[in-house]
C-alpha cells in the first residue's frame, strides 16, 4: 500500500505563549495536552502506522505561531505542509497572505472559526482585500467549523469557487448529544448540501474527541458509533475527497494514536486499494499539492525538534 499521510498534527511549544485556548483555560481536561509536543513525540507513532508524511496544522491564532510552524517544516522532512493563520479582518492581511504564500511549505489558512462568538463572521468580517488577496495566492483554505457554520459555508464557498476549501474534522458532529439534539439535521443537512454544491474535501479526523467517553471506551465501540457518519461521509463526498488525520496530540484526549489508525483501518477495510490508499494519503498530496517524500519516515534535520 501507498504511505500514508496524516493530514492534520499540531506542534506546539507553550512557552511561545499564544495559544490561549490551552494555556488560558483551567479545564482540567485538557492538562494532558499542557505540554510540548513537537516532531520527534509523533515521529514513532507514524512511523508504527505506516505514515510518511504530515500536515502541521496551526493552533493559535498568530502570525509568530505560523512562523514557527514554517521554521519546524525547514527542519524536519516529514512535515510536507502547513496550514497558517492570518487575521483576514486586518487591514494587513492581503500582505501577509501573499508573504506567506511565497513560502514553498505554507499550503493552507485557517481561521478558527469554531471559537469565533459570531457564525456570520467568514461572510461578514474578513476584509475584501484579504479575501481577493487568498483567491490569488495558490492557497487553499481549511475550515475549522461547527453544524452551525455549514450553511455560511455554503455561501463562502459559491462566492470562492475557485479557492479549494477542505472541512476539518468533518465539521464536528454533535456524536454525543440526544437524538434530538438540533445540530445532527444541521450537520447532515449542511454536509450533503456541501458535498453536492461545492468541490470541498473533507477530513476524517478529529471525531473521537466529540464522542462521550462511554461511547469510545474500547475502539469496538467507538467504530459502532462512528460507522453511519464514516457512511454518510463516503456516500456524500466519495473516496475522491475525504482524507485522513490523527487531530494529534488533541485526539489522544479520547485515544491513543493508534486506536484511531485502527478504527479508521477497519472502517476502510472494505474498499478497494486504490480508494483507501487515496483517503490515507493520495488525496492530502492532491488537495494540499505536497510534494513526494524524500526519505520515508523523515527525519530532523537539525536537533532538538
Amino acid at each position: 500500500m501507498s504511505e500514508r499521510i496524516d493530514a492534520h498534527c499540531h506542534f506546539w511549544q507553550l512557552s511561545r505563549g499564544d495559544y490561549h485556548w490551552l494555556q488560558d483555560n483551567d479545564d482540567p481536561a485538557l492538562a494532558p495536552i499542557r505540554r510540548d509536543f513537537g516532531p520527534a513525540d509523533l515521529r514513532p507513532l507514524s512511523a508504527a502506522a505506516g505514515i510518511g508524511q504530515v500536515v502541521l496544522v496551526q493552533a493559535a491564532e498568530s502570525d509568530a505561531e505560523t512562523d514557527f510552524m514554517l521554521a519546524l517544516a525547514r527542519q524536519n522532512d516529514e512535515i510536507a505542509g502547513v496550514v497558517g493563520w492570518v487575521d483576514l479582518a486586518s487591514a494587513g492581511a492581503a500582505d501577509r497572505i501573499a508573504a506567506f504564500a511565497a513560502e514553498p511549505a505554507l499550503k493552507s489558512l485557517r481561521p478558527m472559526l469554531q471559537d469565533i462568538a459570531d457564525p456570520d463572521w467568514l461572510l461578514t468580517a474578513p476584509s475584501p482585500a484579504a479575501l481577493a488577496a487568498l483567491d490569488r495566492s495558490g492557497l487553499r483554505f481549511d475550515a475549522l467549523v461547527l453544524p452551525v457554520h455549514l450553511s455560511r459555508l455554503a455561501s463562502f464557498c459559491a462566492a470562492h469557487p475557485d479557492l479549494p476549501v477542505i472541512i476539518d474534522h468533518a465539521a464536528k458532529p454533535a456524536l454525543g448529544a440526544p437524538a434530538d439534539d438540533p445540530r445532527h439535521a444541521l450537520w447532515a443537512e449542511g454536509m450533503a448540501r456541501l458535498a453536492s454544491e461545492t468541490a470541498c474535501a473533507c477530513k476524517l479526523s478529529g471525531l473521537l474527541t466529540e464522542m462521550r467517553p462511554d461511547q469510545r471506551d474500547t475502539p469496538e465501540a467507538a467504530l459502532a458509533v462512528l460507522q453511519p457518519v464514516f457512511e454518510q461521509l463516503l456516500d456524500w463526498f466519495g473516496p475522491g475527497r475525504l482524507v485522513w488525520g490523527s487531530d494529534w496530540p488533541v485526539m489522544t484526549l479520547a485515544a491513543s494514536h493508534s486506536s484511531w489508525v485502527e478504527i479508521t483501518d477497519a472502517f476502510l477495510a472494505p474498499l478497494s486499494a486504490s480508494e483507501r490508499a487515496a483517503i490515507l494519503g493520495g488525496n492530502a498530496r492532491r488537495f494540499y499539492g505536497l510534494a513526494e517524500a524524500n526519505n520515508g519516515l523523515g527525519s530532523a534535520k537539525l536537533s532538538g525538534t
